[in-house]
Order: C-alpha cells, then structure tokens, then sequence
C-alpha cells in the first residue's frame, strides 16, 4: 500500500515539487516519447494527491475544483512509476483523488481527459465516456465523466 498526502501548491516541500515533476517527464515525456509543455501554469491552482512509497512519490495525480481546470473538478496528469505498476498503486491514487474531490470541494461530478488505451481501466472506475476520441499532444484522448 502505498501511503496518500494531499497538498496544495504551496504546501509542497521542494523535495516533493522535484520528485512529483521528475515523475511525471519520466513517464509522459521519456517514457510516452511525447514533446510536450508538462508545466502549464495550472499546478497552482491544483492539489496534489502524492502516492509514497518509503519516502518516495511512486504514484500521483493533480485534482482540481469546479472552474479551474474543466466546468466540472477534475483529475490530470494520472502517473504511476513504471515500476511499480504491478501493485494497483494507479487504483489507489485515483480512488483517493476521488475522495479528495468530495471533501475538498463537496463536487460529486468530476471530468478526466484519459488516454485511450486506460478507458477500460477508468470504466472499470466508474468513469464514462463522452464525446469522440481527439488527439491531445499526439496521443489519443476520450472525455470521461463519473457521476
């Protein structure tokens, strides 16, 4: 199990600010081999839903409340470490970014923008799609809604 810290931007330690970062451009960037401007001028306005493992940010995601990132709140940049990905870690933070969105914003609707190939596992979530699959930086995306 891995133990769940939520913070908001200016609650992040530098360490925690670097690691999250160093996390999310080793899988999006390197990993995904994908270009593209990972700090978007949104961190700030988000929580930061932090999976730790002895220490160490293996698992996490950034939630948002109605307004700020999509009409409804929301949860982006969904990462777990490559090697860990075998312990479900990616069901635990997403579930607790749920949870967070309740009590952090009384928001029962929340809105992702999921890779393609992850909708089985947002489905499986209680997430559905809506609309048609698009290309968000080269890769495709379906809208998902859960209720």
């Amino acid at each position: 199990m891995i133990d769940i810290k939520i913070k908001s931007f200016s609650e992040l330690t530098t360490y925690e600010l670097y690691s999250l970062l160093q996390l999310r451009s080793a899988i999006f960037v390197v990993e995904q081999d994908c270009v593209y401007q990972d700090l978007d001028g949104n961190d700030d306005k988000a929580y930061h839903v932090l999976g730790f493992k002895n220490e160490k940010i293996v698992a996490y995601t950034r939630i948002f409340k109605p307004g700020d990132y999509f009409e409804k709140a929301s949860i982006g940049r969904v990462v777990v470490a490559k090697d860990e990905r075998l312990h479900k870690y990616g069901l635990h933070i997403m579930k607790a970014s749920a949870i967070a969105i309740k009590e952090l914003f009384e928001a029962t609707s929340i809105k992702i923008s999921a890779q393609v190939y992850l909708k089985s596992f947002y489905n499986s979530l209680g997430y559905n799609e809506i609309g048609e699959m698009y290309l968000e930086d080269n890769i495709p995306h379906i809208a998902m809604i859960k209720n």
